[in-house]
Protein backbone atom coordinates (compact mmCIF):
# COMPACT_ATOMS: atom_id res chain seq x y z
CA UNK A 1 0.00 0.00 0.00
CA UNK A 2 1.02 3.31 -1.14
CA UNK A 3 2.15 5.88 1.90
CA UNK A 4 -0.62 8.64 0.48
CA UNK A 5 -3.14 5.83 1.05
CA UNK A 6 -2.86 5.38 4.19
CA UNK A 7 -2.60 7.66 7.55
CA UNK A 8 -0.08 7.19 10.65
CA UNK A 9 -2.42 7.18 13.69
CA UNK A 10 -2.12 7.57 17.75
CA UNK A 11 -4.23 7.73 20.52
CA UNK A 12 -2.73 8.34 23.90
CA UNK A 13 -4.30 8.33 27.43
CA UNK A 14 -2.40 9.94 30.83
CA UNK A 15 -1.33 6.58 31.68
CA UNK A 16 -0.11 5.10 28.60
CA UNK A 17 0.06 5.35 24.36
CA UNK A 18 -2.61 2.90 23.38
CA UNK A 19 -2.08 2.59 19.75
CA UNK A 20 0.07 3.78 17.16
CA UNK A 21 -0.31 2.33 13.42
CA UNK A 22 -0.73 3.44 9.96
CA UNK A 23 -4.02 3.20 9.17
CA UNK A 24 -6.39 3.68 6.18
CA UNK A 25 -9.61 5.85 8.22
CA UNK A 26 -10.43 6.21 11.61
CA UNK A 27 -13.92 7.78 12.81
CA UNK A 28 -14.15 9.92 15.85
CA UNK A 29 -16.81 11.26 18.35
CA UNK A 30 -16.27 14.99 18.48
CA UNK A 31 -18.82 17.56 19.69
CA UNK A 32 -19.43 18.54 16.28
CA UNK A 33 -20.24 14.82 15.31
CA UNK A 34 -18.76 12.04 14.18
CA UNK A 35 -15.79 12.89 11.90
CA UNK A 36 -14.65 10.42 9.54
CA UNK A 37 -10.58 10.67 8.68
CA UNK A 38 -9.14 9.70 5.29
CA UNK A 39 -5.68 9.93 3.91
CA UNK A 40 -5.11 13.54 2.69
CA UNK A 41 -8.09 14.94 5.29
CA UNK A 42 -8.03 18.81 5.77
CA UNK A 43 -5.65 19.78 9.23
CA UNK A 44 -8.35 20.04 11.80
CA UNK A 45 -8.49 20.05 15.58
CA UNK A 46 -11.62 18.91 17.38
CA UNK A 47 -12.72 18.07 21.30
CA UNK A 48 -13.65 14.54 21.43
CA UNK A 49 -16.74 13.63 23.44
CA UNK A 50 -17.92 10.01 24.92
CA UNK A 51 -17.87 7.56 22.31
CA UNK A 52 -17.05 4.78 19.87
CA UNK A 53 -13.60 5.30 18.20
CA UNK A 54 -13.72 3.27 14.87
CA UNK A 55 -10.34 2.64 13.44
CA UNK A 56 -9.92 0.65 9.42
CA UNK A 57 -6.61 -1.31 9.52
CA UNK A 58 -4.75 -1.61 6.26
CA UNK A 59 -5.59 -5.36 6.20
CA UNK A 60 -9.10 -4.45 6.49
CA UNK A 61 -9.77 -5.47 10.38
CA UNK A 62 -11.21 -2.90 12.45
CA UNK A 63 -10.24 -2.00 15.85
CA UNK A 64 -13.05 -0.70 17.97
CA UNK A 65 -12.39 1.88 21.33
CA UNK A 66 -14.13 3.85 23.60
CA UNK A 67 -13.18 7.17 24.31
CA UNK A 68 -14.05 9.65 27.42
CA UNK A 69 -13.27 12.76 25.88
CA UNK A 70 -9.89 14.60 25.04
CA UNK A 71 -8.75 16.21 21.70
CA UNK A 72 -8.44 15.61 18.19
CA UNK A 73 -5.32 16.78 15.80
CA UNK A 74 -5.29 15.78 12.07
CA UNK A 75 -2.18 16.91 10.21
CA UNK A 76 -1.41 16.10 6.91
CA UNK A 77 -2.07 12.24 6.73
CA UNK A 78 -1.58 12.05 10.92
CA UNK A 79 -4.01 11.83 13.37
CA UNK A 80 -2.98 12.52 17.16
CA UNK A 81 -5.72 11.40 19.56
CA UNK A 82 -5.13 12.57 23.40
CA UNK A 83 -7.99 10.76 25.56
CA UNK A 84 -8.82 11.37 29.05
CA UNK A 85 -9.53 7.33 29.00
CA UNK A 86 -9.64 4.92 26.11
CA UNK A 87 -10.37 1.15 25.60
CA UNK A 88 -10.28 -1.14 23.05
CA UNK A 89 -13.64 -3.40 22.94
CA UNK A 90 -11.56 -6.73 23.48
CA UNK A 91 -10.38 -4.97 26.88
CA UNK A 92 -14.13 -3.96 28.22
CA UNK A 93 -15.84 -5.85 31.45
CA UNK A 94 -19.41 -6.02 30.87
CA UNK A 95 -20.18 -6.82 34.33
CA UNK A 96 -17.96 -3.88 35.18
CA UNK A 97 -19.59 -1.28 32.71
CA UNK A 98 -23.27 -2.67 34.13
CA UNK A 99 -22.43 -2.14 37.63
CA UNK A 100 -20.54 1.77 37.05
CA UNK A 101 -23.77 2.75 34.92
CA UNK A 102 -26.44 1.30 37.96
CA UNK A 103 -24.58 3.33 40.31
CA UNK A 104 -24.19 5.98 38.05
CA UNK A 105 -28.08 5.91 37.29
CA UNK A 106 -28.90 5.55 41.21
CA UNK A 107 -27.04 8.34 42.42
CA UNK A 108 -28.53 10.71 39.31
CA UNK A 109 -32.19 9.42 40.75
CA UNK A 110 -31.57 9.54 44.42
CA UNK A 111 -28.82 12.59 44.64
CA UNK A 112 -29.72 16.20 45.33
CA UNK A 113 -27.36 18.00 43.78
CA UNK A 114 -25.26 21.34 45.57
CA UNK A 115 -24.49 22.60 42.15
CA UNK A 116 -24.55 22.41 38.61
CA UNK A 117 -20.46 20.95 38.47
CA UNK A 118 -21.49 17.83 40.26
CA UNK A 119 -24.81 17.52 38.25
CA UNK A 120 -22.31 17.87 34.98
CA UNK A 121 -19.80 15.55 36.32
CA UNK A 122 -22.85 12.29 37.27
CA UNK A 123 -23.57 13.10 33.39
CA UNK A 124 -20.20 12.96 32.23
CA UNK A 125 -19.93 9.35 33.73
CA UNK A 126 -22.90 8.58 33.02
CA UNK A 127 -22.09 9.03 29.30
CA UNK A 128 -19.21 7.47 29.40
CA UNK A 129 -20.39 4.23 30.71
CA UNK A 130 -22.90 4.23 28.06
CA UNK A 131 -19.92 4.88 25.25
CA UNK A 132 -18.71 1.54 26.37
CA UNK A 133 -21.56 -0.45 26.41
CA UNK A 134 -22.41 0.48 22.62
CA UNK A 135 -18.56 -0.20 21.72
CA UNK A 136 -19.05 -3.45 23.56
CA UNK A 137 -21.77 -4.12 21.57
CA UNK A 138 -20.71 -2.54 18.14
CA UNK A 139 -17.64 -5.31 18.75
CA UNK A 140 -19.82 -8.11 19.35
CA UNK A 141 -21.90 -7.66 16.80
CA UNK A 142 -18.33 -7.00 14.54
CA UNK A 143 -17.13 -10.60 15.65
CA UNK A 144 -20.31 -12.37 15.56
CA UNK A 145 -20.07 -12.86 19.53
CA UNK A 146 -23.59 -13.36 21.40
CA UNK A 147 -24.47 -11.39 24.10
CA UNK A 148 -23.59 -13.34 27.29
Amino acid sequence: MSENQSIKFEIATPERVLFKEQILQASVPTQAGEVTILPDHIPMVSILKPGVLDIRLLNGETVLMSVSGGFLEVLKNKIVILADTAERAEELDEQRIKEARAKAEEMHQSEQFKDDVEFADLAVRLEKELARERTLSKWRKLKGLQKK
